[in-house]
């Protein structure tokens, strides 16, 4: 009875397997579509590649902004500190100021730097700067006695 049943089954299935329906369903249900699930796969990791991409910019770019922060705090740290300037020139333009502030770097005084002038295009060349008013119009006089006699005293605003 047992191989009867085998028998009869055997050729049942056999029958079954070429038909079109069971090779579009599969035998244990749908038939899972390969290429759906390969792109399926491909869209999440190009998703999780942008959200990786927009991350790593708005690191870049919070980064940034902290270094402009920081560059402006020292700024105004640097002009709290020295607000009497000694300024040996003014320009509009930017080369001409980098070529006077090298000239004085030259000439040992290190801490020359160029100040630009708020609201104006004009960059002003500062020789020395001071912390204290009596000292700063003391080395005016002496800087215009000896270096350059067109120099004058810059005082940033509080």
């Amino acid at each position: 009875m047992r191989k009867l049943i085998i028998f009869l089954i055997l050729p049942a299935l056999f029958t079954f397997s070429s038909c079109r329906w069971f090779k579009e369903k599969g035998i244990f249900g749908k038939k899972v579509d390969t290429m759906a699930v390969w792109q399926a796969r491909q869209d999440s990791i190009r998703i999780a590649d942008s959200l990786k991409a927009v991350q790593e910019r708005i690191a870049l770019e919070n980064q940034r902004l902290e270094q402009e922060r920081l560059a402006e705090q020292q700024k105004l740290e640097w002009e709290r500190k020295y607000r009497y300037n000694i300024i040996v020139g003014s320009f509009i333009t930017p080369e001409y100021a980098r070529n006077c502030l090298s000239e004085y770097q030259a000439k040992g005084y290190t801490n020359a730097r160029i100040i630009p002038l708020e609201n104006t295009r004009f960059e002003m060349v500062s020789a020395e700067a001071h912390d204290n008013f009596r000292i700063a119009v003391n080395r005016l006089k002496q800087f215009q006695d000896t270096v350059a006699f067109d120099a004058w005293l810059y005082i940033f605003k509080k």
